[in-house]
Order: structure tokens, then C-alpha cells, then sequence
């Protein structure tokens, strides 16, 4: 039996790394100045400070700026606006990166919509979403656009492919089912109360775990060949796909972690190196 293909994630953002290197050495050459990537942590949650930590490094190791900005959990919705603003207007400040979640008395999208679109690199906007799904120029989702980077490095077939993407997340789920339809798979997007949701998955040639739950995408889910990607990440290293028990009847899959992760991070540092490049 053929052992399936790995879409080595970590690999392949290291790579993305070292050419990133090369461009930031390039700006900094012709301006004399480093990019930039603002990060918004409201609050104390322990996961969310992990990952801007994260951010903050992989800043480092491509040779930009991480500008750290925290805020307490009591921040309202006009306060945080108001940190929003403020960075739109730097002209030091490439890229805004608002942690998600931020506390429940806070309005995640307005906050999101009132980064400039000049610098949502992480994709969160609305405007940037309709801009992507229609096949404008705009800065996709991290994770979903880093996604698709990994499936076209590793040379996985998408156009006519059936792709089944479970979750309906606006910076996951509806920006991934997209993505690939814009790259010509016929898209079905499911969630946690789709009915017959087991029998919908199983007609997938790519499956999308991104759902938030652990294992919640059974191996008896899977269809022989089918391809797995898993944007999960939970306690115990596991993913939304019963990977270990799926693996076997795969073609390829995203191992978790350094998988999908990875890609999130350094599609993150690829799209602020490019609106430094075009701030220049």
C-alpha cells in the first residue's frame, strides 16, 4: 500500500523564511527603514499571547520589526478603535495583526473592519474577504491562504476536485470554501449541525477540518484517496480529524502539528513583507 504524502508545513514556511530574508534586506536597502507588524493582544488568554509570541519571533527571524501592543481586558470597543486608528495612520507600521479572540464586551468585527486594508495582512476585513472571493487583489485569510500555498507546493490537484471544508469561520472556514472554489474545486461547506454530515464528507477528494473541535472528523468520515487537511490544533496535539486513525486511508494529509500552523505564521510574514514592498 502507497503511504501518504506529507504536506510538510513546517518545512516549506522555512523556505518561505529564507526568501522572505532576501526581501526585507532588499527593503531595508532601498529605504533604510525595517517593516513593521503591529500585534493587538487584548487581555491575558494564555493561547492568544502564545501565538503572538509566536508571531513576534517568526518577525525576528525574517528580519522585520514586531511592534507589541497589549491591552487589558476591560478595553471596550472605542478604546481599541482608537489603537486601531492610531497604527492606520503610522507610517512606520506595515502591518496590524488584531489577536482574535478578543474579550466578549468588544466588537470583534468592527474592530477588525477598521483596519486599513493598505495593512489587514492577516486578512481579516470584510472588504478584504469580498475582494478575495471575487478575484481582487487583497490579502486572504492566513491560515486558508497558507492552505492553499502548501496544496499547490506539494502539487495536490484542486480545480474539479470535490472539496468538503467543515467549519464556517469568517477568517477559516467561508474564506478557505473561496479559495478553492476560485481555484475551481466544487465546494461544500459544513458545520457542526449539517445534517448527514458523515455521508457528505465521505464524497470528499479534499477534506477541511476546521471546526474548532477536537477529533470531531471521524476515520470511517474519510474516503479512500482523499486528501486531509487539518487547520485544528487542540490539547494533546490532536486536530479536528481523527488523524491517526484516518491517516491510513489518505493520500496526503497536514501532520498536526506542523502542518497547517506553520503555514498560518509565515503567509502572515509573506503578506506584510509585501505591503511593506508596496508602501515603499
Amino acid at each position: 500500500m502507497t503511504q501518504p504524502l506529507m504536506l510538510d508545513g513546517a518545512a516549506l514556511a522555512k523556505t518561505m523564511e529564507q526568501a522572505m530574508r532576501s526581501r526585507v534586506e532588499s527593503i531595508k536597502e532601498k529605504t533604510g527603514k525595517t517593516p513593521v507588524l503591529a500585534t493587538i493582544l487584548v487581555g491575558a488568554d494564555p493561547a492568544s499571547a502564545t501565538y503572538v509570541k509566536m508571531k513576534g519571533n517568526a518577525c525576528g527571524r525574517v528580519g522585520m520589526i514586531s511592534k507589541k501592543v497589549e491591552l487589558p481586558d476591560t478595553t471596550t470597543t472605542a478604546q481599541l478603535a482608537t489603537v486601531l486608528d492610531d497604527l492606520n495612520a503610522d507610517p512606520s507600521v506595515q502591518g496590524i495583526l488584531l489577536q482574535h479572540p478578543v474579550p466578549k464586551q468588544i466588537n470583534e468585527r468592527e474592530c477588525f473592519d477598521r483596519i486599513a486594508p493598505a495593512k489587514d495582512v492577516d486578512g481579516v476585513t470584510c472588504l478584504g474577504f469580498g475582494r478575495m472571493a471575487m478575484g481582487e487583489p487583497a490579502y486572504g485569510s492566513a491560515t486558508p491562504a497558507g492552505i492553499i500555498t502548501l496544496l499547490r507546493h506539494y502539487e495536490v490537484v484542486i480545480e474539479g476536485m470535490h472539496a468538503v471544508v467543515v467549519g464556517r469561520s469568517p477568517i477559516l472556514g467561508k474564506p478557505m470554501a473561496m479559495m478553492l472554489m476560485n481555484l475551481n474545486a466544487t465546494v461544500t461547506v459544513c458545520h457542526s449541525r449539517t445534517r448527514g454530515l458523515a455521508e457528505l464528507v465521505r464524497q470528499a477528494d479534499i477534506v477541511v477540518g476546521a471546526v474548532g473541535k477536537p477529533e470531531f472528523i471521524k476515520a470511517d468520515w474519510i474516503r479512500q484517496g482523499a486528501v486531509i487537511v487539518d487547520a485544528g490544533y487542540h490539547p494533546g496535539k490532536v486536530g479536528d480529524v481523527d488523524l491517526k486513525n484516518a491517516v491510513h486511508r489518505c493520500s496526503a494529509y497536514t501532520p498536526v502539528p506542523g502542518g497547517v500552523g506553520p503555514m498560518t505564521i509565515a503567509t502572515l510574514m509573506r503578506q506584510t513583507v509585501e505591503a511593506a514592498e508596496k508602501s515603499i
